[in-house]
C-alpha cells in the first residue's frame, strides 16, 4: 500500500517540479519506506511507498522499455497465479503491482478483468499518448482526479491536489447537507469543488490533459440463485477460505481488528485454520461509559482461537485529543464516529510491530446485516421505511443557512443507477445502493485514512469477488430470518466459532461522542457559534443554543457540527491540528 499521485499536462510540455514536489510532501505520510518519480514527455507518476510484499524490489514506478510506465497503491492478491500465467514476461521484480504491465499490453484497457485485490493504479504507456487511471471494483483503495488548466492531475487523496496549488480549497456546497445528514458524500463528487472521485471499478482514459473515455467494472453481478442452505454454506466456506488466504500473502508482519461481531470473529476463524502461529488481534473498548463492551465476546472468540488479545481503551481524553488529528487525516470527510477507535486500534497495531490488518469491512452489505434492510421490507404499518429517509438536521429546521431536500434526490439517484444489479429485488436493491455508495465513500476513506496515518495497510476479505459472487446469489431467506440479518454468515459461525454466539442478538458497535460532547456543550457552544467554517454554512446563534441545550435527540448533528468544523479548520483554512478540541476551536 502507498500513496500515488501524478500529472499530465495540457500543453504537451513538461510537468511542473515545484508541483510534484509539492504532491509528493503531502502524501508522504501514506510511504515511510521510500519514494519514486518517473517523468516522461508530458506525464509525471509519483509514488510514496509502504513496503508490504517485495520489499528489496518493489520499489516504483515500474518502468519499460517500450515507454510504458505504472505507479500502484494497493495489493493485487492472485499476482502469483497471474505470474505463472505470464512465463513469457521478463518481470523485474516480485511485486504484484507489477502485474498489471503484461496485462496491459497483451489486453489494452481490458487488463483489469483479471485483477483480484485492491488497487488503484495509473499507466502511462508514451507511444500511446494517454495515461490510464483505474480502481478495484469496491473502491477499497482512494483515486481522486481534477482538470486543471494545467492538465490533469491525480492523487490517492484530495489534499494532495489542493496541494499542488492547481486547484483551490473551495467547498462544494452540496456536500455539506450531504455530510450532515448522511455523514458522508455521494458519488464522484468531493467536498471540494472541481476535484472527483473514480468511482468503484472506475477507469478512466486522459489525452492531452483531459479525459477522453471511461468505462466501469460492476462489483456485484447477477447469476443464479443458490436454493439450499447447505449449498450456500459449502460455497461460502470455499470461497472465504480462498479469500482469507490470499489476503494473508505478505511480508511483513500481520493481524487483525476483533469487534467480537460475526464479520470479525469468521475472518479470525479463518485466519486460525490457515496459520499456524497465534493471531495478533486489536479490540477496541470504552471505560467508563454506557457504551456496549465487546470485550467478553471478543475475548471469547480469541481465547477460542488462540490469538494474542490487545484490548485498547478509549477514552473521552483521547476523544478531545485525537479528533483534530482524524478529522485532518479525513481530508475526503465522513463524519462516522467509529474513525476514532479505529485511529487508535491502527497506533497500536503499529506499535506492536504490525504493518498489516484484517478487517470484516463488507460483511453487513453482502450478507445484509443491517437493521435498514429489515425495515425496508416490512410494510409502513409495522415500522417499515426507506432506506436514509430522515437526516438528523430535518428536525432542526432553519439551523442551516442552505438546507432542502437535494441531498435526499442525489441518494435516490443513486438507486436508479445501481436497479439493474437488484433484478427488482428489494433487498439486492438496497444492498448494492450501500456498496455503491456507504461502503465506499465511509467505512472504506475511514479504514484507509485511519491506518495510512500510522503506516499500517487494512484489507478486507469479505470484499472478494469470489465472495460476493456467493452473497450476491443468496435469496432473502438466506440473508435475514425474522429479527436477524446476516442468517448464512450467522450459521457458517456457528458452526466454525461456536464461542462467537452468533445467533445472540447484536449490541451494535457505538462511539460514547455524544454523551461526550453533551457533558462539554457549554464550553464548546461559544467556540462553534464563532467558528468561521461553522458560519460559513449555519447561524452562529443557533448553533449555541444547539450546544448548550443537551438535548439528546439532536447528539447526532452536534456530532457531525463539530466534526465538520474541525475538518473545515483544517482542510479549507489550511490550519494544521495543534492541542485538543478546545484548543483548535479557540485558535481559529
Amino acid at each position: 500500500m502507498c500513496g500515488i499521485a501524478g500529472l499530465m499536462t495540457l500543453d504537451g510540455g513538461a510537468p511542473d517540479a515545484a508541483v510534484l514536489d509539492r504532491m509528493d510532501a503531502a502524501l508522504a505520510h501514506r510511504g515511510p519506506d521510500g519514494m519514486g518519480r518517473h517523468v516522461s514527455g508530458d506525464t509525471a507518476l509519483l509514488q510514496q511507498r509502504l513496503a508490504i510484499i517485495d520489499l528489496a524490489t518493489g520499489d516504483q514506478p515500474f518502468v519499460r522499455a517500450n515507454g510504458i510506465s505504472l505507479v500502484g497503491n494497493g495489493e493485487i492478491y492472485n499476482y502469483r497465479e497471474l505470474k505463472r500465467d505470464l512465463r513469457g514476461f521478463a518481470f523485474v521484480s516480485q511485486s504484484d503491482c507489477e502485474v498489471p504491465i503484461p496485462l496491459y499490453e497483451d489486453h489494452g484497457l481490458g487488463f483489469q478483468a483479471p485483477l483480484r485485490g485492491m488497487y488503484a493504479l495509473a499507466i502511462h504507456d508514451m507511444a500511446a499518448a494517454r495515461l490510464v487511471l483505474a480502481r478495484d471494483r469496491f473502491g477499497i483503495k482512494p483515486l481522486y482526479v481534477a482538470e486543471t488548466s494545467a492538465g490533469l492531475v491525480f492523487a490517492s487523496e484530495p489534499q494532495a491536489i489542493v496541494a499542488s496549488g492547481l486547484v483551490p480549497p473551495v467547498l462544494r456546497r452540496e456536500s455539506v447537507e450531504e455530510l450532515l445528514q448522511l455523514q458522508f458524500q455521494i458519488g464522484a463528487d468531493t467536498a471540494f469543488e472541481g476535484i472527483h472521485r473514480l468511482l468503484p471499478g472506475q477507469q478512466v482514459v486522459v489525452e492531452r490533459g483531459r479525459i477522453t473515455a471511461t468505462r466501469r467494472l460492476p462489483a456485484l453481478e447477477p447469476g443464479p440463485e443458490i436454493r439450499s442452505e447447505d449449498e450456500a454454506l459449502t460455497a461460502f466456506d470455499t470461497a472465504f477460505a480462498d479469500s482469507v488466504d490470499v489476503h494473508r500473502r505478505s511480508d511483513v508482519p500481520y493481524g487483525m481488528f476483533l469487534s467480537g461481531g460475526i464479520d470479525s470473529s469468521a475472518v479470525l476463524a479463518m485466519m486460525k485454520r490457515q496459520m499456524d502461529r497465534p493471531v495478533e488481534a486489536f479490540t477496541a473498548w470504552f471505560p467508563g461509559t454506557a457504551a456496549a463492551d465487546e470485550r467478553a465476546k471478543a475475548k471469547a472468540v480469541a481465547d477460542w482461537a488462540g490469538a494474542r488479545h490487545h484490548e485498547v481503551e478509549f477514552t473521552e481524553a483521547d476523544f478531545l485529543t485525537l479528533l483534530p488529528l482524524v478529522a485532518a487525516a479525513l481530508d475526503d470527510p465522513a463524519a462516522d464516529y467509529a474513525a476514532l477507535p479505529t485511529f487508535k486500534l491502527a497506533a497500536a497495531a503499529r506499535a506492536a510491530g504490525i504493518k498489516v490488518v484484517l478487517s470484516g469491512e463488507g460483511g453487513d452489505e453482502l450478507f445484509a446485516g443491517y437493521g435498514r434492510y429489515r425495515r425496508l421490507l416490512r410494510p409502513r404499518l409495522f415500522g417499515g421505511r426507506a432506506m436514509r429517509a430522515k437526516g438528523p438536521f430535518d428536525a432542526l429546521p432553519g439551523l442551516l443557512r442552505q438546507g432542502g431536500d437535494g441531498w435526499r434526490r442525489r441518494f435516490e439517484a443513486v438507486g436508479d443507477e445501481v436497479g439493474a444489479l437488484a433484478g427488482g429485488d428489494r433487498l439486492r436493491h438496497a444492498q448494492a445502493i450501500d456498496c455503491a455508495d456507504w461502503l465506499p465513500n465511509d467505512l472504506l476513506i475511514k479504514l484507509d485514512r485511519c491506518l495510512m496515518h500510522h503506516g499500517v495497510e487494512g484489507r478486507t476479505p469479505m470484499l472478494d469477488p469470489a465472495v460476493a459472487a456467493v452473497a450476491w446469489r443468496l435469496p432473502a431467506k438466506l440473508k435475514i430470518r425474522g429479527r436477524m440479518g446476516k442468517y448464512l454468515l450467522r450459521r457458517w459461525v456457528e458452526r466454525n466459532v461456536p464461542a462467537a454466539e452468533p445467533f445472540a442478538r447484536k449490541q451494535g458497535f457505538t462511539v460514547p461522542v455524544e454523551k461526550w460532547i453533551a457533558d462539554h456543550g457549554a464550553r464548546l457552544a461559544p467556540l462553534l457559534g464563532r467558528d468561521p467554517g461553522i458560519a460559513e454554512i449555519a447561524h452562529p446563534d443557533r448553533i449555541e443554543a444547539l450546544f448548550r441545550d443537551g438535548a439528546k435527540e439532536h447528539g447526532a448533528a452536534r456530532w457531525r457540527l463539530l466534526f465538520f468544523a474541525l475538518w473545515h479548520r483544517r482542510h479549507m483554512r489550511g490550519l494544521m491540528p495543534e492541542g485538543d478540541i478546545f484548543d483548535c476551536l479557540s485558535a481559529g
